[in-house]
């Protein structure tokens, strides 16, 4: 038995982009096998996304940052031979969960239906990732379901142009949603012994992170919009520039803005009518204007020190660079390293530490080449001779 609390879980993963990758490298983070799989002439488009770091085809960057701790096959399932081998991988080496984010349509033909599967082993898990759900084959990007979602509407300046948030929430938003799906089925066949379907639609989920804008549209009849760097409830709350770069600050109280007004910095802001949330919020231009003025007379670094010690929310607003300096962040980003030509690869960290990563220092296993493990499974794990995998290969069946 391995570290891991998924140490004994195999994940065969029809996969591709991003949002089921994702998935999959949070299960590796818990110790699972992970076996990916791509069409054997196509593969995985962001295969080819990014530099080209390695020097060698199919590797690049963009593909590197969340395929750590996986094994990669290659298999053609539009042909009988490849579903022949698709049910010899279920069988043979007891897969406990299958996903995909193939289009619904293709579920029949390529013989990855949940029936289809169910009748190869019957407490399997089935995880389907797919823009709008299972009766709709339409396609989705992350940017068009943070568009169609609303993320897009809340995000960027009051009288600018919607943005779309800097990373992709709806495709990784689906995915955490997806693994929370799939530690409920695990825990449903442990205490029952059966599998699950699992469906998981990336819109709908995108859309209920809307908790606060749907409730007071719905509800109450209020236009939520975006409003730059400012908050709809809560004021002072906002980008502030310093002698050297920017702050946030964050006030969540009238307790809060009382500490910073009995400052000698903001001591003339101590109006009546700021004394309340309702009131700064009233006139939150011409607050922000003014504190703005303020805090350009620092650095940022003696801001943080002045708040730090007051109690009051605030961060210096870091570059990429900066977040993996942070003592919190340091010590557990993830790395991993290549075999063949020694790059190390340093990864984000995980949302929380696990036993398994614990055990391996934080290290995963480098990002699998194209196909790489096609003789370690099919041959050594299911018995294929070199002979019938260069058969396989000459007829590109994998």
């Amino acid at each position: 038995m391995g570290t891991g609390i998924l140490s004994d879980i195999t994940v065969l993963s029809l996969e591709q982009a991003t949002t089921l990758p994702y998935l999959t490298w949070r299960l590796a983070q818990d110790g699972a096998l992970i076996i990916r799989t791509e069409h054997p002439i196509y593969g995985d488009p962001n295969r080819h996304i990014g530099d080209n770091v390695l020097g060698e085809q199919r590797m690049n960057s963009y593909f590197l940052a969340i395929n750590s701790g996986k094994k990669a096959i290659t298999l053609d399932l539009a042909s009988q031979e490849g579903q022949d081998l698709l049910e010899a991988l279920i069988s043979k080496l007891k897969v406990d969960i299958f996903c995909t984010n193939q289009l619904p349509r293709n579920y029949a033909k390529l013989g990855i239906e949940y029936e289809m599967l169910r009748k190869m082993k019957d407490d399997i898990i089935w995880l389907g990732l797919t823009g709008f759900g299972p009766t709709s084959n339409e396609a989705a990007y992350d940017p068009i379901l943070q568009a169609r979602g609303g993320l897009m509407e809340l995000t960027g300046e009051r009288d600018a142009d919607p943005h779309v948030v800097g990373i992709p929430l709806a495709d990784m938003g689906a995915s955490e949603h997806g693994y929370g799906e799939l530690m409920k089925a695990l825990y449903k066949r442990a205490i029952t012994g059966g599998g699950s379907r699992i469906d998981i639609s990336m819109f709908q989920s995108t859309v209920s992170w809307l908790t606060v804008p749907i409730t007071l549209t719905k509800s109450f009849g209020k236009k939520i919009t975006r409003r730059g760097n400012t908050h709809e409830f809560f004021s002072p709350v906002s980008v502030y520039s310093t002698k050297d770069g920017f702050i946030y600050l964050a006030v969540g109280n009238d307790k809060q803005w009382n500490t910073i007004s009995t400052m000698p910095e903001f001591r003339h802001l101590a109006k009546e009518e700021y004394e309340t949330n309702a009131g700064r919020i009233a006139d939150v231009v011409s607050l922000n204007r003014e504190i703005n003025e303020v805090t350009k007379t620092k650095t940022t670094r003696e801001w943080i020190d002045i708040f730090v010690k007051a109690t009051v929310p605030i961060s210096k607003v870091n570059s990429v660079e900066e977040v993996t300096q942070d003592p919190f962040i340091k010590d557990i980003l993830l790395h991993a390293k290549d075999p063949k030509t020694g790059m190390e690869l340093t990864l984000s960290p995980p949302p929380f530490s696990t036993v398994y990563l614990e055990s391996v220092n934080f290290a995963l296993s480098f990002p699998p080449r194209f196909g790489e493990h096609n003789k370690e499974i099919y041959g050594s794990m299911l018995g294929y001779s070199q002979d019938q995998l260069e058969e396989f290969k000459e007829r590109k069946i994998i």
